[in-house]
Order: structure tokens, then C-alpha cells, then sequence
């Protein structure tokens, strides 16, 4: 039989890295890990996860998605002693999907066939297909269509009247297992991060706040120094039995003055409602850097801002001169209500 003419399979993989304690390095070492595997490498720094696109090294390494799944997950257990969890397919969705359904250290993989792909995709809850949140998920229901197989048997027309035509389509086509998105490779987005581990399981909330606030000053220093900005900030609250817990929120506006940092920041630690909790480690990470040139600093008539900035730029020519340590800037501004 003349196979010439007949398509590649398409093998995408959505990988998580579980790693003990999470570092900017790290990340970048584990992402150089399947950069060894392919070359197809998008990465997705906010949770710590990335799209592989492996269907041209199928034929290189000469293994199936499988085999190439078990050699990535050995060689990112074996050289920096972090389990992941996999998910593949032929499609990014389907990927996502799978690696939704996958515990650390697990692989499940969806062959490019279809009617694997439909055995997968049809008993799966409506909420499960990438597009479909809670409330789009509660609409459908009303309408008897619960499932992902729900979704593919409902006609066109049908869907369109309760989703709108474009994500109608988006569902429709990802519930039939098409979704033409490539992977799209591309360096990490930048990134700088900042740790602080305490001597002693700290209890003490104040004492966090404190933590945090260090942190904040030694970030806004190195994007000032570096003229950057952050468009988001990234909380990892490392506990004493090594569990973790993450937040990301994005700023009001891009920026790298400290009092947006420490605002933000406390806000995020707030949240996170740690009155009885064993902290071992804080860290915080200034996500999607742009250059300074490009921030838009919001007028106001209240000076109170302004005169805060200069006392920034005067704690930063000093810590240039003397060295960091000598003049906190954080703990040099109040402290929000």
C-alpha cells in the first residue's frame, strides 16, 4: 500500500514540572532538558508547564510518543530530580486535556487516531474542553449538553445560538478533536525572582510581611537598575512539609517603583490567609518584563506619589554607592492601611 501521501502523526505534549522548590534557573534548565528532546519548545512560565510539539522527532529518535515521553520524564527525574506530568495528543486541546487529567509523575497519551481520540474526548465533561469555564459549562447544561460527546453531536446552528458563532465554532471543532494551533516556540518570557528562607519554620505573620517587603526592594532595585518594568507579580509560599502554594496578580499599571511592588505583593501574601501557617521559604517573581521606555506612569494631583518616587531614586543612588542593605527602600515608604 502506497503511503507516500499519507500526513505524519501529530504528537503535542502539555508538560508540568513538580519540582520541590521553584526557581527562575531551574526553569530554564528543565526547559533546556526537552530542548534536547525537540526543539518545539513553547514555554509557560506562570505554572511552571510548556507545550512540546514532538511530531518531527518521532521520526529522529525513531519512537513513538510514548517511548519519547518515558526518555523526557527519565532524563528531567535524572538530572535534576524533578518529577512531571504529561499529557499527549495529536492536538494542543487535547494535550491540555490530558495533562489535566494526569497526576505528577504519570503520562497519559492520546494516539493520533480517531477513534482513540473520540474514546477520549466523547465521556469528558463539558467543562473539560479548553474554552468551556463554569458559567459557559452551567448554559449548556440547561440545554441537555453535558458532555464533550454532547457538544460534537449537537449540530452548528444549534450551538451557535447559545455559545455565538466564533466560540461555537472553537467548541464544536475541539470537541471533534480539530484544533489547528501550532505550538509556537520561543525563549521564556523574562523574568527576575527573589527568595527568602527563613532559619526556622516561621509562624509569625508579621515576620512574613517583613519577608516580603525585603523582597520587594530587591526586586524594584535590579528592574530600576536594569530599566525594566512588571506587569505582574508571582508570590511561592514554600511550607514546612515542602508543599506549596502560588500566586500571581497583575499591576494595576507596568511599573518598577516600589510602593506598586509592596502593594500588590501584600495583597497577594494577604490572600493567601497564612495566620497558622509553617512557612519555610518565600519567594516572589516580576513577570512579562518590558522596557522602562515603554511604562505609563497615571497623573495625579496628589504630590504624595511623586515625592516617593524621588525618595526611590535617592535610596538608589545610595545602596549604588554604599551597597545594598545600607538603606532599605521598602520599609522606607508607610505602610498601606
Amino acid at each position: 500500500m502506497n503511503t507516500t501521501n499519507r500526513p505524519r502523526p501529530r504528537a503535542i505534549l502539555r508538560i508540568h514540572f513538580h519540582p520541590a522548590e521553584r526557581t527562575e534557573e531551574l526553569y530554564g534548565q528543565l526547559l533546556a532538558v526537552v530542548d534536547g528532546i525537540s526543539s518545539r519548545v513553547e514555554p509557560l512560565p506562570a505554572d511552571w508547564s510548556a507545550y512540546v510539539d514532538l511530531t518531527g522527532a518521532l521520526k529522529y529518535w525513531g519512537r513513538d510518543a510514548e517511548g519519547l515521553v518515558a526518555v523526557l520524564r527519565l532524563r528531567l527525574l535524572a538530572l535534576h530530580g524533578v518529577p512531571c506530568s504529561v499529557g499527549a495528543g495529536p492536538t494542543r486541546s487535547i494535550a491540555a486535556m490530558a495533562a489535566d487529567a494526569t497526576p505528577p509523575g504519570a503520562a497519559t497519551v492520546v494516539r493520533d487516531d480517531p477513534y482513540e481520540v473520540a474514546a477520549f474526548l466523547r465521556t469528558k465533561p463539558a467543562s473539560a474542553l479548553p474554552g468551556i469555564g463554569p458559567k459557559t459549562a452551567k448554559t449548556l447544561a440547561r440545554y441537555g449538553i453535558t458532555s464533550v460527546g454532547d457538544i460534537a453531536d449537537t449540530q452548528l446552528p444549534t450551538l451557535q445560538r447559545i455559545l455565538g458563532t466564533t466560540a461555537a465554532r472553537l467548541a464544536h471543532d475541539r470537541a471533534r478533536g480539530i484544533d489547528e494551533r501550532p505550538v509556537v516556540p520561543g525563549a521564556a518570557p523574562k523574568t527576575v525572582s527573589a527568595s527568602h528562607r527563613f532559619d526556622r519554620d516561621e509562624l509569625d505573620t508579621e515576620r512574613h510581611h517583613r519577608a516580603v517587603l525585603g523582597l520587594v526592594q530587591d526586586l524594584g532595585g535590579r528592574l530600576r537598575t536594569s530599566r525594566e518594568i512588571t506587569q505582574a507579580l508571582t508570590l511561592t509560599v514554600t511550607y514546612a512539609d515542602r508543599t506549596q502554594t502560588t500566586r500571581t496578580r497583575s499591576l494595576t499599571e507596568p511599573t518598577a517603583h516600589t510602593p506598586a511592588l509592596a502593594a500588590t505583593a501584600r495583597t497577594i501574601l494577604t490572600g493567601l490567609g497564612l495566620q497558622r501557617a509553617r512557612v519555610r521559604t518565600l519567594s516572589l517573581r516580576a513577570e512579562r518584563l518590558r522596557p522602562a521606555e515603554e511604562t505609563v506612569h497615571q497623573l495625579t494631583f496628589d504630590d504624595r506619589d511623586e515625592k516617593l518616587r524621588r525618595l526611590e531614586t535617592a535610596l538608589d543612588k545610595t545602596a549604588t554607592r554604599y551597597g545594598p542593605g545600607l538603606a532599605g527602600v521598602a520599609s522606607a515608604f508607610p505602610r498601606a492601611g
